[in-house]
């Protein structure tokens, strides 16, 4: 899997460009000022180091992602279960649910989900 690995500051830049997308520069800028507090100068020095990355692409002034937002989700989760409990699925959800209750049908779609990935 690629690196896609952003820091909290970046995924909530790149959320945006996930909601808005294809989005003006222009708009990004004023949507990154509304929403993060962001001058112009480190929204487009934040969106030249994604696309150095490959994470975002600015072309003709119109700002796109080249990774889903599903894809960064899959490689934080894999990351943080490597990185914290040692690739073990079920060490993490002990730890998550320790203090979880599931309602009925969170636990019937968390079955269906394990039921397919044995198959």
């Amino acid at each position: 899997m690629e690196n896609y690995k952003l820091f909290d500051a970046e995924y909530k830049f790149v959320s945006i460009v996930w909601e808005k997308e294809p989005v003006n520069s222009t708009e990004l800028v004023r949507l990154s000022l509304e929403r993060l507090g962001w001058k112009k100068s480190t929204t487009y020095t934040v969106l030249r180091k994604l696309c150095e990355r490959g994470i975002l692409d600015n072309t003709d002034t119109v700002v796109t992602s080249r990774i889903k937002k599903e894809e960064a989700q899959k490689y934080e989760s894999q990351s943080l279960i490597e990185k914290n409990f040692e690739g073990s699925l079920p060490q993490f959800l002990t730890a998550f649910l320790d203090r979880k209750k599931l309602t009925a049908k969170e636990a019937e779609e968390l079955k269906r989900i394990i039921e397919e990935a044995m198959q």
